[in-house]
This record gives C-alpha cells, structure tokens and sequence, in this order.
C-alpha cells in the first residue's frame, strides 16, 4: 500500500482533483444498487452509506448482500447492481472480456506491519501434523468456486511451498466454514475477523499469513458495468468519490486511531448494523477490530497485484489467454501504482 506524508498526501489530493475524485455535480437522488459482502473489508461502503457522503453526491443507495464474489460479478454484468466490491474471480475477468464489466479502482489490500488473511488448518488436520503452510502437500483446501480469490490464494501458497493439495469447491463463505470446523476440508484461507474467532473457538487452528506469500495483494477491487464506466462518468465519480471518504473514515478510525478508543467505538457500532448484526454489540466488537485491514485511500488500484492475478487465472486456463489488463481495467477514475 502507499505510505503515505506530508508531500505524498498532497500529491493524492492534486490526483484525486486530476482524476474527478471530488464529487462532481449530479442529478439528485439518483437511486443506485450497491452489491456487498458482510465483512469488515467493506466498510468503505457502509460508511458511506451511514454518513451521508452518497446522499450529498445525489445517490440513493440500497446496499443488496451477497456471500459470493462470482455472482456479484454476474449481477453487475445483468444491471442488477450498478457498483460493488469484490475480489476478482475468474468469472469476474471473462465478463469483462465480453464487455459486460470494468474494475475502475482498489478496496482492501494486504499491507506489511497490519494483520491480514490467515492460512487456516481444522483441527482434525492439525491433530494430525497441518501445523504450517508446508504441511499442504495432499491436503484438502476449500473455495467457493474455481477461479475464486480462495483458489487464486491457496495456489500461490502451494507453488511458494512446492507442494500439491487438491481444492472444493462448495459455493458460500458459510458452507465452507461448516466443512472446515467439522474436518470435511483441511485447510482455508480468510480475512481476520472470520479468521480468529474460528480459531478462538478451537475449532480451527491459524497456520500461517497469506501476507507471507502475496505481501501486497490487492484483496479486492471497485467494479461496476462497462456501460457504466465508459457512459455514466459523473454518477461513477459520484460514487466513488462518496466511497473513498467513507474508506478515509475506516482507515482513520480503525487503523491510524485519530478519534482514540471513542472512535473506534464509533466505527464499530457503525458496521456491526451490517456484520455480525445477528450478534450482541459485546460479542461482534472483537472480532470487527481484529478484522481491521487497511482499504486503498482514494480507491487508488494496486496494477501490479491485478496483473499477477490475471496471469495466474490464464496459466491455470481458467480464462482466455488474450485477455489483457486494458480489457479488465478503466484506470482513468483513481491513481494506479505498482507495489
């Protein structure tokens, strides 16, 4: 991630005036459809939402949830949500290569010195030696589908280790958590805030960081429809300027501490409305600081990761080999950087 001073936050103001980051005027009370996740790594959009900044770019926000990054790529492609934030998927990549879909800036990243994705083992195989990412060779590693963020992950630790592990597919976050904690699969990967109370429970146990591996990994990005980016310019920096404040918000609150204990109080009664509603302030509150991941300021995008992935989807043939980066990215809406 950017590191960012004095001289290098001016420079992202000048960017972000240069790119149309500042909210241009637009009609109001333009009614748009926001696709989501519930995890922490989407605060950016709760914030947003909660504080008012998508009212004051004239956007009437609904937020629809979703427990899969394929089929939010999908209902960006049909119109059914105008933005969203996801990692990228191989299905996301071929809809983009049909034209239906552009990636127009960055959300969370892996960053050095902040805790990020853990490398999972259940605890039958770690009884039975899964005690690190070296121990994978032969291992079950679960994913929602083939050329999701999970696959895109576990193969990178594989290749890292030299090892081979076979991978399941089983469609929802939720099932592969039921599949880890009753040993159906070996191993997993996950944002800390899913990550540590699993393993608090003793149902799981942590092997490693995926930092280790992917130090820079730009976890997941702003998408919306090609339409969209190429002919809704102004309702596009609309939104993303009205996100990247709600991301300023997190990061302050949440990493850089600038409103103290009361703030990161503040921050968290704010998203647990959306992530872990179903459970008492007291109990979500620990597991939403520990899912704090640094999001990208000002929606800046992280090309080197996005290339690395698009290779890898190709090397895997699980996407066209003629795809470019052009064809996934809009990069004329946010700074782009090679980290």
């Amino acid at each position: 991630m950017i590191q960012l001073n004095r001289r290098r936050a001016l420079g992202l103001i000048g960017a972000a005036a240069a790119t149309g980051l500042a909210a241009p005027a637009v009609a109001q009370n333009r009614k748009i459809v926001v696709g989501a996740l519930r995890f922490t790594s989407h605060a950016g959009s709760f914030v947003a939402l909660e504080r008012g900044y998508f009212a004051e770019a004239g956007l009437d926000v609904e937020l629809k949830f979703f427990q899969a990054a394929q089929p939010m790529a999908v209902a960006i492609a049909s119109g059914d949500v105008d933005y969203a934030v996801t990692a990228i998927s191989g299905g996301l990549v071929s809809l983009a290569d049909k034209g239906a879909i552009k990636v127009i800036g960055g959300a969370l990243s892996e960053e050095p010195g902040i805790d990020g994705q853990k490398i999972l083992a259940s605890d039958a195989a770690f009884k039975a030696g899964l005690t690190s990412a070296k121990q994978l060779g032969g291992r079950t590693f679960g994913m929602t589908s083939a050329g999701s963020s999970f696959h895109y992950m576990g193969s990178k630790v594989a290749a890292a280790e030299g090892v081979q592990m076979s991978f399941k597919p089983l469609q929802k976050v939720g099932a592969i958590i039921g599949a880890l904690k009753s040993g159906q699969i070996d191993a997993w990967v996950i944002v800390p805030h899913i990550a540590k109370p699993l393993a608090g429970s003793g149902a799981v146990h942590v092997i490693g960081n995926i930092s280790d591996y992917l130090p820079r990994y730009q976890v997941t990005t702003v998408f919306t429809s090609a339409k969209n980016a190429a002919g809704e310019r102004d309702k596009t920096k609309g939104f993303l300027a009205a996100f990247g404040k709600g991301v300023h918000d997190y990061n302050a609150a949440m990493i850089d501490k600038a409103g103290g204990e009361a703030g990161v109080n503040a921050m968290v009664d704010l998203i647990h409305k959306y992530v872990y509603e179903d459970q008492p302030r007291e109990k979500a509150a620990p597991s939403i600081i520990n899912g704090t991941m640094r999001l990208n300021e000002n929606a800046a995008l992280n090309v080197a990761s996005v290339r690395d992935q698009l290779e890898w989807f190709q090397a895997e043939g699980l996407v066209d080999a003629k795809i470019t980066l052009d064809t996934l990215l809009d990069t004329s809406y946010v700074e782009t950087f090679e980290a």
